[in-house]
């Protein structure tokens, strides 16, 4: 078997309910819903085996030790590689997991950007994978790009880097979203506009007024049980 067939997707992706409790978005559980089966819809699309951890699943104390503790076990079931994702970065999509996969096939590390300064994607070998300084990065602080890329490059033999997407941590950021709502689904549009209560007409105004920005790239953000899908 190629490494390419041993590469596997992990959406690491709390509940809509979970959710609520540490984004600054009131009222947001059916667009989380939504985000969570999108993103799941996109890593199947790819053909790859993947693996969704929600906060029931997770097992650590903080968010590092969750996180890390997942990512070591999918690393378990016999996968010599990782693309790990969140729920929250609309406008990821399956072809930006299909090119980490061959990356990754060549033995690369891949990692997305996000613009809060974390990362919305991240592709790993196992050999470049250590438990204990993992646990140890600055999680959810806004230096975590920073020192996890330095980390990253000091591990493996070449660091590719993914355009730089939105993630969605609060009302702001949907506001961020909608200055390229051209190229995010409809119904996570729409639930995005009923939440900031948006007037069609503004809508309209604000949509027209993304055309300026066109040509920019500003999208933008634990040993547990696993759910196979």
């Amino acid at each position: 078997m190629n490494s390419l067939h041993k590469t596997a997707i992990l959406v690491f992706a709390n509940s809509a309910k979970e959710e609520l409790v540490h984004k600054s978005i009131p009222n947001s559980e059916q667009l989380f819903d939504k985000l969570t089966q999108s993103t799941l819809r996109k890593a199947k699309d790819t053909g790859l085996p993947t693996f969704h951890i929600s906060d029931k699943d997770q097992v650590g104390s903080n968010f590092g030790e969750r996180f890390t503790n997942a990512i070591a076990a999918v690393f378990d079931r016999g996968f010599n590689n990782i693309i790990t994702i969140g729920n929250d970065t609309p406008h990821l999509k399956t072809q930006h997991l299909k090119n980490t996969a061959k990356q990754l096939a060549l033995g690369k590390t891949i990692i997305g950007p996000s613009v809060d300064g974390g990362f919305y994607l991240l592709g790993l070998q196992k050999n470049n994978f250590d438990v204990s300084n993992f646990k140890k990065l600055p999680w959810q602080r806004y230096s975590l790009y920073s020192q996890i890329s330095t980390w990253l490059q000091s591990e493996s033999s070449e660091l590719i880097k993914l355009p730089v997407l939105q993630d969605v941590d609060n009302e702001k950021d949907l506001r961020s979203l909608l200055l390229f709502s051209k190229t995010l689904s409809t119904s996570i549009l729409l639930l995005i506009i009923g939440l900031l209560r948006v007037k069609i007409r503004l809508f309209h105004k604000r949509n027209n007024s993304a055309n300026l920005f066109s040509n920019k790239c500003f999208y933008n953000k634990g040993s547990p049980e696993i759910s196979f899908v």
